[in-house]
Formats: C-alpha cells, sequence, structure tokens
C-alpha cells in the first residue's frame, strides 16, 4: 500500500465514521447564535442606513464573521430581512400560543393575551423609532407570512372568547370571530403609543367593549 493509501486509511480509523451526538449538538448551537446574530444585526442595519444601504460587507464585520462564512448562512441581505421577519412572526405566535394554554381561568388567559399582544404591538414603536425604520416596516408588510400568521392569530383570539363567553365572562351577543377582529384592530392602536401606560389604558377600553350589556331594567323579564 502506498504511503498516500495509508494516510488516507489511518484518517479513516482514528476518527469515528460518525460525528458523535455532543459534537453534532454543539456545532448546532453555534449556528443557530450565529444565525440569530446574524438575524439581529442586519435588521438593526436596516433600521439605522436603509434597507438598501446595508452590505453582506457590513453584516459580516457587525458580527465578526468572515463573508465567506456569511454566504453559507444567507445569499443576499432580503432573504436574511426576510428569515428575520418570519422569526418574529414564529416567536410572537408560539408566545401567544403559550399563554393560551395556560392552566387558567378562560377570562385570565384571554387578558393576558391581549395584553402580551398589545405590547408586542407596542415593540413595532421602537423598531419605527430608528431613521429608517418605517422603510423597513413598508418592506416587510407585504411578506407572504403575514396573512396566515393574522388568521392563526385570529382563531387564537376568538377559540379564547367562545370560551370565555360560554363561561360568562364576555359577552356573547356578538360572533367570537367578530369579537377578535375588534379586539386586534384595537389593540393594533398600541403600534403609535409611546408608554407601557398608554398600552395599558388601550387594553383595559379594549376590555371594556368585551363586557357583557347591561340589562335595561325597564326591559328585564319581557
Amino acid at each position: 500500500m502506498s504511503l498516500s493509501r495509508l494516510i488516507v486509511a489511518s484518517s479513516y480509523r482514528a476518527y469515528p465514521s460518525r460525528v458523535p451526538k455532543l459534537w453534532r449538538d454543539t456545532i448546532a448551537a453555534h449556528r443557530r447564535e450565529v444565525r440569530d446574530a446574524v438575524l439581529d444585526a442586519t435588521a438593526r442595519l436596516a433600521g439605522q442606513h436603509g434597507v438598501l444601504n446595508v452590505t453582506m460587507s457590513q453584516i459580516a464585520e457587525d458580527v465578526g464573521i468572515g463573508r465567506a462564512t456569511l454566504y453559507k448562512y444567507f445569499a443576499s441581505v432580503e432573504e436574511i430581512l426576510q428569515t428575520w421577519h418570519e422569526r418574529q412572526i414564529s416567536d410572537h405566535l408560539q408566545l401567544l400560543t403559550e399563554i393560551a394554554e395556560r392552566d387558567a381561568p378562560q377570562e385570565a388567559r384571554l387578558v393576558e393575551v391581549l395584553g402580551a399582544y398589545a405590547q408586542i404591538q407596542r415593540q413595532r414603536t421602537d423598531h419605527a423609532a430608528h431613521p429608517h425604520g418605517s422603510e423597513l416596516a413598508a418592506l416587510l408588510h407585504h411578506d407572504a407570512q403575514v396573512a396566515p400568521a393574522e388568521r392563526r392569530l385570529r382563531d387564537l383570539v376568538g377559540a379564547l372568547l367562545a370560551d370565555a363567553a360560554a363561561a360568562g365572562a364576555v359577552r356573547d351577543d356578538v360572533p367570537p370571530d367578530e369579537l377578535a377582529s375588534f379586539c386586534l384592530h384595537a389593540l393594533g392602536a398600541a403600534a403609535s403609543t409611546t408608554s407601557d401606560a398608554a398600552v395599558q389604558r388601550l387594553v383595559r377600553l379594549t376590555l371594556e367593549g368585551l363586557q357583557r350589556p347591561r340589562q335595561d331594567p325597564a326591559t328585564a323579564g319581557t
């Protein structure tokens, strides 16, 4: 056997045919960390300098990796921003779903979900505060992920409202899907608020709109 073949053969014997699980987990964790850092850096740079003014070189430098390494993760700035937006949507839906599925009374879960949704909308104000935040928001507004996410969110809130109405905690004279649309549109105004106190007032107003209508004593029993 030639020397080159001996070297190759010994290399195969020296290392296992499969990467140990710990190594795989460590590598996967590292890739997730790099990926998340790239997403966060790109969104921040786009908000500060404008979407069209951000380059892959800038992103790589901000994250602390080589440009060639960056291209192993993403092909373009647009792809990074798209992925960042998808992660934001997924994280928000997961949070709201976890709250909705907690072991608590229907009314308590509904209040917490609506409060969390309002805070998510409030975060949009922070992004818009960047010099080019509105430009980034306009770019992502037409994301194909937005419409399905909105449907899932409306269904989630609608189911909570249906349960709460059945328990007598909220009004039942309006269909749950209409009430869900009312809540989400009302709380969408939190995106233009300037303080947490304003968000809390908006949530309280929305909850007041869900209260069961008071029965007129004059018509009671008729």
